[in-house]
């Protein structure tokens, strides 16, 4: 466990390993506190992807949407990681951690230029990415000065961070042509990092307190969609004849994300991160999870605009902005947590009605059929609890 006492001229403390297997653990403010700065920057990026869709821009918006989620994501998760290995709740910690804050902040001032259809700009993301990491590095180099046993895979995070950082500078001064490949190249080299890091010492996560604030995060993009929709709903009020369709899409949006969490929660989740090879699949698929949270309420808003004639995009496009993310919600959360945890009905139901969520675009009322699905999984998981599998590394 982190030593909290402060000493010194400097009045800090050190930045020890915390207790992996410490009893109730729980997410600190500070962590919410974090959390909350995202809240701005997925709901900017949804709004983007929602007003790029109904323009008719939907490839560009999405592979916009896909790149800024990945630099929400990442911020997100590095602290999230490293806080529950090592903490101190001295004032250092806490500057470099709003430090943090104010990136993710800059970064979604810098997400409309990216949605830009004709010329993306992503100077000020990338400036504001370098700031987060930037901190992060801070922090490593901290961690590394105080634990022996541990300072080879602190070193190593903080120079691996460092040389990547570098190169997002470069990617600044290259080709729009070529942008996206080298997005997908320095992608890959920065979840690298992570990988050759913790085979240098693996760093003494706690599974409880991460999942939590995974859970946490959840519910952060869930509510994040139920806010955007309700939004869109009530301004959408005076351009329709009858308010019943608005009334109707506003149910089952509430329904939809109502069975999203059930679905989401369902599992318990501290189980499958046992290894760093599962923690890692848990970690990394939740980008899925996540991305797929956010936009659910970017394709609920797509659909009434459909209903209100502004959009370029038909009914079956429109229909698909819903239940595409959706779909990929439950394919990504049976993946890390519930397959692992349910028994055979339960691992054909979850990804068939995946599948079927799709078939929601033939049906005359939009995502009518993917709330009825989502409810009917909730069904089976109450009638199929949970159960206990042998965790086998992946």
């Amino acid at each position: 466990m982190s030593d909290y006492a402060t000493g010194g001229r400097f009045r800090l403390g050190r930045m020890l390993p915390r207790d992996p297997h410490e009893p109730h653990r729980v997410a600190s403010s500070l962590e919410l506190f974090f959390d909350l700065v995202f809240v701005i920057s997925v709901s900017t990026a949804s709004s983007q992807l929602h007003h790029a869709l109904s323009e008719g821009h939907a490839a560009t918006g999405i592979t916009s949407y896909l790149m800024i989620f990945f630099a929400i994501w990442w911020a997100w998760m590095n602290f999230t990681w490293f806080a529950t290995s090592f903490d101190v709740d001295d004032w250092l910690y806490r500057v470099v951690t709003i430090v943090q804050m104010a990136g993710v902040l800059v970064l979604a001032a810098g997400i409309a230029p990216v949605f830009d259809a004709h010329e993306p700009d992503f100077t000020i993301v990338v400036a504001a990415y370098v700031v987060m990491r930037v901190a992060m590095i801070v922090q490593w180099l901290r961690a590394s000065r105080t634990n022996p046993a541990l300072r080879r895979t602190a070193r190593t995070y903080a120079i691996g961070i460092g040389a990547v950082q570098v190169l997002w500078v470069g990617f600044l001064f290259i080709p729009d042509s070529i942008q996206l490949p080298v997005f997908i190249v320095l992608m890959l080299t920065e979840i690298s990092v992570p990988i050759i890091a913790e085979r240098q010492g693996s760093t003494p996560w706690h599974s409880h307190h991460i999942t939590e604030r995974y859970s946490l995060f959840t519910l952060i993009v869930l509510g994040e969609s139920l806010l955007a929709s309700a939004t869109a709903i009530i301004g959408a009020r005076e351009e329709v004849e009858s308010i019943g369709p608005l009334i109707w899409i506003a149910a089952v949006t509430l329904i939809s994300a109502a069975a999203m969490w059930w679905i989401y929660f369902w599992p318990p989740h501290h189980h499958a991160i046992s290894t760093l090879r599962s923690s890692l699949t848990y970690g990394y698929a939740h980008y899925f999870v996540f991305a797929a949270a956010a936009a659910f309420s970017a394709g609920v808003e797509v659909q009434i605009d459909e209903l209100t004639g502004h959009t370029e995009l038909g009914f079956v496009p429109a229909s698909f902005t819903t239940s595409v993310p959706i779909a990929v919600f439950l394919l990504g959360i049976w993946i890390v947590a519930i397959r692992d945890n349910a028994d055979r009905v339960v691992n054909t139901v979850v990804p068939l009605g995946a599948v079927l969520v799709l078939l929601d675009a033939v049906l005359p009322v939009p995502v009518t059929l993917t709330a009825v699905i989502l409810v009917a999984i909730v069904v089976v998981l109450v009638l199929r609890p949970p159960v206990r599998k042998e965790h086998s590394a992946r």
